[in-house]
Formats: structure tokens, C-alpha cells, sequence
């Protein structure tokens, strides 16, 4: 959907939508290789630490500070 959005705003024929497409696709390969790593540790029993995910609401260690919400 993001893909989309952004590819709509600077338009099919400008300049930015190869930089778009580009970012995208680094983006994509970052992903594929974040995946392989997580599999890689997983399956060294290595715990993964989503310190910068969004997909935890809370910090895993609470003691420390929460980098993203100083505050929490």
C-alpha cells in the first residue's frame, strides 16, 4: 500500500520514481536478509531482541528506557 501511495505521489514518469522503485527493492532485499539472520539465530538458539520493532509495545528489559518513548 505504501508502495503505491508513494509511487502515485511523485508520478509514473518523474525522476523520483526510479528512486522509489530502488528504495523499494533495497528494502525488500533488507527484509529477505533480516529474515534469514532471525531464521540463522533461531535456529542457534540465539534470542532475537526487537529493541526498534513497533510490533512490541512494551521494552523487553524494563529497567531501561524505552530509545523510541524516553518517557515509558
Amino acid at each position: 500500500m505504501l508502495e503505491r501511495q508513494t509511487a502515485h505521489a511523485v508520478g509514473r514518469k518523474s525522476p523520483q520514481q526510479e528512486q522509489v522503485h530502488e528504495l523499494i527493492s533495497t528494502l525488500r532485499k533488507a527484509l529477505t536478509q533480516q529474515k534469514h539472520l532471525e531464521d540463522s539465530c533461531q535456529r542457534a538458539n540465539i534470542p532475537v531482541d526487537y529493541r526498534w520493532s513497533l510490533n512490541h509495545a512494551a521494552p523487553s528489559h524494563p529497567s531501561q528506557p524505552d530509545p523510541v518513548n524516553p518517557g515509558k
